[in-house]
């Protein structure tokens, strides 16, 4: 048996998933989006938290801000990308041609700041590190399209009293 190093293993699965998030954007795209599609990925990406249970996973508390203000950062051309349309009384997510490619530019830039940082400390350590970077991200780009969402549905709401 070849042996596989963890740096390889979680490349490869960080990969599958930016695959799987892009698939599940495309598919989103066709059906209107709602508030609850728009919230509840934070939520169910919060309960990843617990591996800090596992002692080999815990970081130091200003490694783990610096982590969560750098993923906020890189939010900002997912914030950038994410528009939404309004078509007929539905709400949908429009399509950006960008999108694909800022969100593997993003994994690539991942990639690199994981193999530097891995150099520092272990693969756990890093693993909760880019978690952590992962859901400073998510965060911030889930509040922006919630406060674009909100906006339109006020919009509709405004138009439908009007009519």
């Amino acid at each position: 048996m070849i042996p596989v190093s963890m740096t390889i293993i979680s490349t490869a699965i960080g990969l599958l998933m930016a695959t799987v998030v892009f698939m599940i954007r495309m598919r989103v795209s066709k059906k209107p989006a709602s508030l609850r599609k728009i919230i509840l990925p934070p939520f169910f990406m919060s309960t990843g938290f617990t591996m800090f249970l596992y002692p080999p996973m815990h970081v130091h508390i200003s490694y783990a801000l610096l982590a969560f203000f750098v993923g906020t950062l890189l939010s900002y051309p997912l914030i950038m990308t994410s528009r939404f349309e309004v078509v007929g009384n539905d709400i949908y997510l429009k399509r950006s041609k960008a999108f694909i490619f800022i969100l593997f530019g993003l994994v690539a830039l991942r990639l690199a700041l994981k193999s530097y940082v891995g150099m520092y400390i272990s693969v756990t350590e890093t693993a909760g590190l880019f978690f952590i970077l992962a859901f400073g991200m998510i965060v911030p780009w889930r509040i922006a399209m919630c406060f674009e969402y909100l906006r339109l549905q006020r919009t509709l709401d405004e138009d439908s009293i009007l009519t």
